[in-house]
């Protein structure tokens, strides 16, 4: 494994932690103030942040470059400062590269003295990463596109969230990695062999087996309102079709992105979704609310429950989203999807600890078939190899 891929992992484990988190505190929001569209639309527009974010890392950069081009240090300049700011998806090596090659070029008739032979393949790679790179607007107009997809997925898991308890939602948010695997292969983003499919549906399998496991806890009157007693149809049918958006933007993603993330700036990606969801998708709430899909609007009524919307925003989806989009650029969709059906367990092990909820045996050994899901999908292409499948 690559130390991308490795670092992509560990993003995702950070972001299952994360969206756990999220989902309690948001269906805690929905007790004071039930307003799906108006958590969603906050959340995803606050993504417009990390514009100003990253134009200032290309101020930054234009500066260190109009500073260090006399000295011939540019390149450990801009890396030592690319430590010091912890910025994972600038193209500091890409232009680092461009510099260097540059830098090496004028100086040919000095002490380095490149022959012709030295120089080309140097070219060459320069030539091939220019031609993967996308325009500025290339990048706006994939926010453009992506930024109603992302909507969909986002509030079609905050309706589920509203209907159904998190663990429904949960669960059926998880069966998104037979969708990421079926349009992967339709969209030429990922290939089909028989580990992958086998982790698909030991995964999904496990899904199925914590859906029919029994939980309980000491408080038997709060299980009843508190999960079965928001159980309901439209809840579940969202969560399901927010799992299916959310296959078909994770394969897109990953398209735009390239394979390692080095067509885009994805936190600029992220900044235009984040900007076009804000200046138009706010008029959605009239035909939702006309609909009875959405309760009429209203703003919180107390500070407490503003802070804790605005909070909530930032980390359940500004901070966390930034980091699955990472994951999902530095492994593969199959693997980021698979990855989140990890908050299966997770949330059970939290309701054992925090709330002191028990489960059956079954809902057990299927959060284990998750995991094992997971570790098929990370190991697939080892499994495929050793045996042949």
């Amino acid at each position: 494994m690559s130390f991308k891929y490795k670092a992509g992992l560990f993003l995702l484990g950070a972001t299952v932690v994360i969206w756990v988190s999220s989902a309690e505190v948001t269906q805690g929001i929905y007790d004071a103030y039930k307003q799906p569209f108006a958590v969603t639309y906050l959340g995803a527009s606050l993504m417009v942040v990390y514009l100003p974010i990253a134009f200032l890392k290309d101020w930054f950069y234009n500066k260190m470059k109009n500073c260090s081009t006399k000295n011939g240090n540019f390149a450990e300049t801009v890396m030592e400062a690319a430590e010091k700011l912890g910025s994972p998806l600038k193209f500091i090596e890409q232009k680092v590269s461009a510099m260097e090659l540059e830098g090496s070029i004028s100086r040919k008739d000095s002490d380095l003295n490149l022959s012709l032979g030295e120089e080309q393949p140097f070219l060459n790679v320069n030539q091939r990463k220019a031609e993967r790179e996308v325009t500025k607007w290339d990048i706006v107009r994939y926010g453009f596109y992506l930024a109603p997809l992302w909507f969909v997925v986002e509030y079609l898991s905050n309706a589920a969230l509203a209907r159904t308890s998190v663990a429904s939602t949960t669960v059926l948010s998880s069966t998104s990695g037979l969708f990421t695997l079926f349009v992967g292969v339709l969209l030429g983003q990922d290939s089909l062999n028989m580990a992958k499919v086998v982790a698909v549906f030991v995964s999904m399998a496990g899904v199925a087996m914590t859906t029919l496991g029994k939980t309980w806890s000491t408080d038997d009157s709060q299980l009843s309102s508190s999960s079965d007693g928001e159980r309901s149809l439209v809840g579940d049918l969202f969560g399901l079709l927010s799992a299916m958006s959310y296959g078909l933007f994770t394969v897109l993603l990953k398209k735009y992105a390239g394979e390692d993330g080095e067509r885009v700036d994805v936190q600029k990606l992220f900044g235009y979704i984040g900007l076009f969801t804000l200046i138009a998708l706010w008029w959605l709430v009239w035909p939702l609310t006309m609909l009875g899909i959405e309760p009429k609007f209203t703003i919180p009524h107390s500070a407490k429950t503003d802070e804790v919307v605005l909070a909530n925003g930032l980390i359940g989806s500004v901070l966390s989203d930034y980091f699955w989009a990472l994951s999902v650029v530095w492994t593969t969709p199959l693997v980021a999807t698979l990855g989140m059906s990890l908050t299966i367990p997770l949330a059970m092990l939290a309701d054992m600890v925090i709330h002191g909820r028990h489960y059956s045996a079954v809902y057990i050994l299927g959060s284990i078939q998750v995991f094992v899901g997971f570790v098929i999908a990370n190991l697939s292409d080892w499994f495929s190899k050793k045996l042949g499948l």
